[in-house]
């Protein structure tokens, strides 16, 4: 396409958005209120699927070392943990550690452990991590048989109800996202139609003068393409106000609390950049769907 007539083809396309005032604010309107509902949804979604991977990567699996285990043995011990190929990391951590921290967590009630110190009854172990927080059954499965470990502990049934309940949110949340986007595109579909339908006789009296379906459906793409980001531009407002909002009020009056959302930056510039494209997207299929029929002639 020549550049002169791409200019046209933008020219023609801004009249029309402003020729059609009424017809054009409803689809923008659906724009709106879809992008926003569709904001509202990612930005929970993602922030839930963050927590789970935070909470995914927070499980590992605590293996107590014999008693009787020289410190020839336990090195021995951990090189068979760390030859485990599903193995991340592993921390050695003394019986003097586990009971300072044992301690610590439980905060004044911990000074009735001082005692302790002297013959602690705790066992030295290795903290265990795995490169997929799925394979945590397995691998503890195998360190069970290895020499010299007393036990191994992960709340397995805690640990698996809690990747249960994971994957059931994150494909729900997904699920209804992509339910909402293809109502959308249903909705706005039939909005624009609404503003095609009213120039019908402009599309046929073009065709009927020769000119080609592109030459034709540009003014309109380009159309969609316009009242997508327009319609994108109050969703995104008011989600990073939103956001940060959120966030400043978490932090500030609610500092211990147990969730921490995504970083403000870049979340909110992606989030953004997201819904500019979708509102594009559904925009210019909107006008190619509407189109389609009008071009019959």
């Amino acid at each position: 396409m020549k550049i002169k007539t791409f200019g046209r083809h933008n020219k023609e396309a801004f009249k029309n958005i402003g020729r059609n005032g009424w017809m054009s604010f409803a689809s923008i309107s659906a724009v709106t209120v879809t992008l926003l509902l569709v904001g509202v949804f990612l930005t929970l979604v993602l922030n839930l699927n963050a927590f789970g991977d935070q909470l995914e990567e927070d499980v590992e699996i605590r293996t107590f070392i014999d008693l009787t285990a020289e410190k020839a043995q336990q090195d021995e011990l951990k090189a068979k943990i760390e030859n485990i190929s599903e193995v991340k990391s592993v921390t050695y951590q003394s019986k003097e550690e586990g009971l300072d921290k044992l301690i610590d967590n439980l905060g004044d009630q911990g000074e009735v452990f001082e005692s302790l110190k002297d013959e602690n009854p705790l066992s030295d172990e290795f903290v265990v991590k795995t490169t997929d927080p799925q394979d945590i059954n397995d691998v503890a499965d195998q360190i069970k048989k290895f020499e010299y470990v007393e036990n191994v502990e992960f709340g397995k049934d805690t640990v698996n109800r809690l990747f249960k309940v994971l994957e059931i949110s994150r494909n729900v949340g997904l699920g209804l996202v992509i339910g909402l986007l293809f109502t959308a595109m249903f909705l706005i579909s039939n909005t624009i139609k609404l503003t095609i339908v009213a120039r019908r006789t402009e599309i046929e009296i073009m065709k009927l003068v020769g000119a080609t379906n592109w030459f034709i459906r540009w003014p309109f793409l380009i159309e969609g393409v316009l009242i997508g980001i327009f319609g994108a531009l109050i969703p995104i407002g008011v989600l990073i106000y939103g956001y940060y909002f959120l966030t400043d009020l978490i932090s500030t009056r609610y500092p211990t609390f147990f969730i921490d959302l995504l970083p403000v930056t870049p979340f909110v510039y992606q989030l953004s950049a997201l819904l500019v494209v979708l509102g594009m997207i559904i925009g210019v299929w909107g006008s190619l769907t509407s189109m389609r029929k009008f071009l019959k002639v």
